[in-house]
């Protein structure tokens, strides 16, 4: 899909404030639910990842930026960088996942790896932020709940297509 300068950038901004929406709904529900420590659905990186397999990886990269920057700007400098680095890491692994597999893989690997991969990218960012391997020991949990969050943002996405199609 050929869009001009113009399109893109204002389809891009309406992706980014969609993302920034979906994760301040997230943040307000999630609270009810009693789950460990830095386990969150991830609503906002199905916008991200409608980004990555229908407009390209530039546009996931531009999201995904502008998520970690909004972050920053928000939370503070850590969140900043887990965001960041979390997101980077995220497009990385569907973006070669995507190359390597083009139309053979569906939403729910792709949202799996790139929970888990995001996960791994703020861990990193954790223990460089800190210079701590410690953080590491953590892995299980986020390794179970990339898993299911994975599976559950893979099927908001599957289920929201049509709609973010019309953007």
């Amino acid at each position: 899909m050929a869009m001009n300068k113009t399109k893109k950038l204002t389809t891009i901004a309406m992706l980014f404030a969609l993302a920034i929406v979906l994760s301040f709904v997230e943040s307000m529900v999630m609270p009810m639910f009693a789950l460990p420590p830095g386990v969150k659905l991830g609503l906002g990186n199905v916008v991200v990842m409608y980004c990555m397999v229908y407009l390209g990886y530039s546009s996931a990269f531009q999201v995904s930026l502008l998520k970690g920057f909004f972050s920053f700007l928000t939370r503070g400098f850590t969140a900043g960088v887990l965001s960041t680095m979390g997101g980077l890491f995220s497009i990385t692994i569907m973006f070669i996942l995507l190359k390597l597999f083009k139309d053979k893989i569906n939403y729910y690997t792709l949202s799996v790896f790139g929970a888990l991969f995001h996960n791994l990218g703020q861990l990193a960012g954790i223990s460089i932020i800190f210079a701590n391997t410690a953080p590491l020991a953590y892995l299980p949990v986020l390794t179970v709940s990339a898993v299911v969050m994975g599976l559950v943002t893979g099927a908001t996405l599957k289920v929201v297509i049509p709609a973010l199609k019309r953007l």
